[in-house]
């Protein structure tokens, strides 16, 4: 999804589904978007099948195809595959620098980071080049 496109679907997803009016005045009170801008992004939401249509009447309502929780999930997820496995743990730790989380946040981070302490590995190796390849740029541990 685009940015645009996310910033539609969290006021569905935050609304548990929308008529397209309610979309288009809750975007209009964001962004000086104009309603048919926010009608198209609808169109395109529900062409990738982000969104199901409901058509009431003359109105059109639209639910969530996806849960936001999935959809943030398979994104972070996507952005990771394309990582160096050595760098990952660096971009966590400089989201986590830069972001505001909430204490139950923070402590449930603590506990997972304790349970996967104990099977950690050493170190992780760079996956940027074939097995068979030498990486001499990642030589030393990130």
């Amino acid at each position: 999804m685009s940015p645009s496109e996310w910033e539609v679907m969290r006021i569905i997803w935050t609304k548990q589904g929308a008529s397209s009016t309610e979309v288009i005045r809750l975007m209009q009170l964001k962004r000086e978007w104009s309603e048919s801008t926010i009608k198209t992004l609808l169109g395109r939401l529900v062409d990738k099948k982000m969104l199901q249509t409901i058509k009431d009447g003359r109105r059109f309502f639209y639910r969530p195809t996806v849960t936001e929780s999935d959809a943030m999930n398979k994104v972070a997820s996507e952005l990771f595959d394309h990582l160096c496995n050595m760098k990952k743990g660096g971009v966590i730790i400089n989201l986590l620098s830069d972001l505001t989380l909430s204490r139950a946040d923070i402590e449930r981070m603590q506990l997972l980071l304790s349970e996967k302490l104990k099977t950690a590995p050493v170190s992780i190796n760079c996956d940027c080049l074939p097995t068979d390849e030498d990486c001499t740029m990642h030589k030393k541990s990130c």
